[in-house]
């Protein structure tokens, strides 16, 4: 029984590291160092994407994950299932011209992971920024979008996911593209407003920006905040 209970757990964690390759290798090929996604190139590759998608329809989480293995998980499946309704819908302008009975791209219930079926809100808001609270999530999970943080071309695991999220969210406030920033007076992504209370749990938006920014803004600087692009991030 020993025996037994060992093969599977051993079973379980190669599955987990071939199919997370699979999706790793296709950001590669068809995802740019800066996030601009090659989605005609992609679309021939469907078929791959589903392969990974179908592995996260019959894979539910195990007790002993660690917090690190389940936030991988979770924004990988949201990155992958928001890169399929992107093909399913491409061509196109922005994701946010993708409908359905009335419903926006985030809103829509085709998501399968675990036997369940949810909404990108629902794995954003309800199990990454509720279950697996962490700041970084947002420079994690993609939108598809120009003002979006790029979408990383490598999949998330267990062992990188702490690194690359501190990369990107330094990536991202670093990007003169996305936030403008000098000592007095920044300009800053529109995501810093929407998400204000994941930001300012342990001090001001100043502070947290600060932990990032290779220019150090004075504690009393002026913020606004930028227009969102949505135009899709593709190349």
């Amino acid at each position: 029984m020993k025996k037994l209970l060992i093969f599977f757990v051993v079973f379980s964690l190669h599955q987990t590291k071939a199919q997370t390759s699979i999706f790793n290798d296709l950001l590669q090929k068809h995802v740019s160092k800066n996030g601009i996604v090659d989605y005609k190139s992609f679309k021939k590759d469907e078929n791959k994407l589903d392969t990974f998608l179908f592995y996260l329809e019959k894979t539910s989480l195990e007790k002993n994950w660690s917090t690190n293995k389940q936030k991988a998980f979770w924004i990988n499946a949201y990155n992958a299932y928001t890169i399929k309704i992107i093909l399913e819908n491409y061509p196109l302008k922005s994701i946010m011209d993708i409908k359905q009975n009335g419903n926006s791209a985030w809103k829509i219930p085709f998501a399968k992971v675990g036997g369940k079926t949810y909404t990108l809100d629902y794995i954003e808001h309800e199990i990454l920024r509720k279950t697996l609270f962490d700041p970084r999530i947002h420079v994690g999970v993609n939108c598809a979008s120009g003002s979006c943080p790029k979408l990383s071309n490598t999949a998330f695991t267990e062992k990188n996911i702490e690194s690359e999220l501190s990369r990107l969210m330094k990536d991202f406030i670093n990007d003169a593209s996305r936030n403008k920033i000098s000592k007095d007076k920044i300009e800053i992504s529109s995501l810093f407003d929407w998400f204000k209370d994941d930001f300012t749990k342990n001090g001001s938006i100043i502070d947290y920006i600060n932990s990032y920014t290779k220019i150090q803004i004075s504690s009393d600087a002026k913020i606004s905040y930028l227009i969102y692009n949505w135009t899709l991030n593709s190349k």
